[in-house]
């Protein structure tokens, strides 16, 4: 097919047109969109182990990730390579674990109780915008550091307007967006990122004259410091605060969001988180998380890497210049992987744990996503806090999904009928405590 006609199919059906790829032509095939070098997708766990391990001269994932820098700037972990990556993300990692994720779970709590108390019962209610209102405002708090004020309400105001750039499918093609500088578009989101950028440098300056302990990862950043002492330059703290943003926001929404339509349809899994959460437990939670993001990936082709350097993988060699995938949507559909893969089964990470080559929806290797543990948290904390007070209905047939730049998101914003959770009658809940025991 035409180049055009490629492009027209992944960015309109990026699930099913991907599947028709991997049914006509087998677990590795090419796709050459407008504008793009040729991408591979690998679907063969053995390729994607090799593509998660090979040398970092040999594949460039930043530069295969080169079409977020407009959003994110080009000191984002996600497009550096190399020894720079390396660094960078070493001054990066203590933000988002240990210590530092447990002292933000009480904020997080507390923001996600007040936005649950906000939720309509018994009524149709769309529950993605909603929970990409709470994910912002957990970045703001927790990530960015912000307090209630007019910088609060303008960033929580301007930054959706930065992202629903990835709307359009002018955010995949760079020539494009070089013409349209300043006009269409690509002109209002430039309008909007630099308000957005005035008050970051603002917000970094300040808290550099700050004499105050916080626990919010942009102290973290403005206390890390490069190998040779230096610390990050106020444009690295920028785009690494962007970054985040853009990593966790619509990604742990839209993944709540599809939860929230598994969760609809299955009845008997509700019930016994329910259970599992009177019981203060998280095992049935955790599997049903995991199994939430094998189901629907939100990135189904996780970091694309650039072929810098020849390279054979499962037998096919890739000259320089081609990008190489992973298949995560592909893979988690895989029914050699996981048997009858279109149905929800949280039972299935119940006994095993997900696999490094198997289970994707953070990516793998050394850039596997630097705020997992964060998102993971949000999730267990919306999940746990919802399943205590409302059961969910569905509404009418599934839906299907919408693309949002890379990622895909819930095709009608996660539309469910909660309804108040009536109290459990301890003989509807021995049987569920037994099987958790077990």
């Amino acid at each position: 097919m035409p180049a055009a006609l490629q492009t027209i199919g992944w960015w309109t059906r990026p699930l099913a047109y991907t599947e028709r790829l991997r049914a006509r032509y087998g677990p590795r095939f090419t796709m050459r969109l407008a504008g793009q070098p040729p991408f591979v997708v690998l679907t063969d766990p053995a390729d994607l182990r090799a593509l998660f391990t090979a040398p970092p001269d040999v594949l460039h994932p930043g530069e295969g990730a080169r079409l977020l820098e407009p959003i994110v700037g080009p000191n984002s972990v996600i497009l550096l390579d190399g020894a720079t990556h390396l660094e960078q993300r070493k001054l990066m990692l203590p933000a988002f674990h240990g210590d530092r994720m447990q002292r933000l779970t009480g904020l997080m709590q507390q923001l996600t109780e007040r936005e649950l108390d906000g939720w309509p019962v018994d009524a149709p209610v769309e529950l993605h915008p909603r929970l990409q209102r709470l994910t912002l405002e957990i970045i703001l708090r927790a990530v960015f550091g912000l307090d209630e004020g007019e910088r609060l309400d303008l960033l929580r105001d301007r930054l959706p307007a930065i992202l629903s750039f990835g709307d359009s499918p002018i955010s995949l093609l760079p020539q494009a967006q070089r013409l349209l500088r300043g006009r269409g578009t690509f002109g209002r989101f430039e309008r909007a990122r630099a308000e957005v950028d005035r008050e970051l440098f603002a917000l970094i300056e300040e808290r550099r004259r700050e004499d105050a302990e916080r626990d919010d990862v942009l102290a973290m950043l403005l206390a890390a410091r490069h190998s040779d002492g230096s610390p990050m330059t106020d444009e690295e703290i920028r785009d690494e605060l962007v970054t985040a943003l853009v990593a966790g926001h619509e990604t742990t929404a839209s993944s709540l969001g599809f939860a929230f339509e598994q969760l609809a349809r299955s009845p008997e899994v509700q019930e016994r988180l329910a259970a599992e959460a009177a019981e203060d437990g998280d095992d049935y939670l955790d599997a049903t998380i995991n199994e939430v993001m094998r189901r629907r990936p939100v990135l189904p082709n996780p970091e694309p890497r650039l072929v810098k350097q020849e390279v054979t993988i499962g037998g096919w060699t890739y000259p320089a210049g081609v990008v190489l995938i992973g298949g995560a949507y592909l893979v988690h559909h895989d029914p050699q992987i996981y048997p009858d893969p279109y149905a929800f089964r949280p039972e299935r990470f119940l006994a095993s744990k997900p696999g490094t080559y198997t289970w994707l929806p953070f990516g793998g290797g050394r850039r596997r996503c630097l705020g997992a543990s964060f998102a993971l948290l949000e999730m267990r904390l919306v999940l746990r806090a919802a399943s205590q007070r409302f059961t969910v209905a569905a509404t009418g047939p599934r839906q299907g999904t919408r693309r949002r730049m890379i990622t895909i998101t819930p095709g009608d914003g996660a539309r469910v009928v909660l309804s108040r959770r009536t109290t459990f009658q301890e003989d509807r809940t021995a049987p569920t405590r037994q099987l958790v025991a077990r």
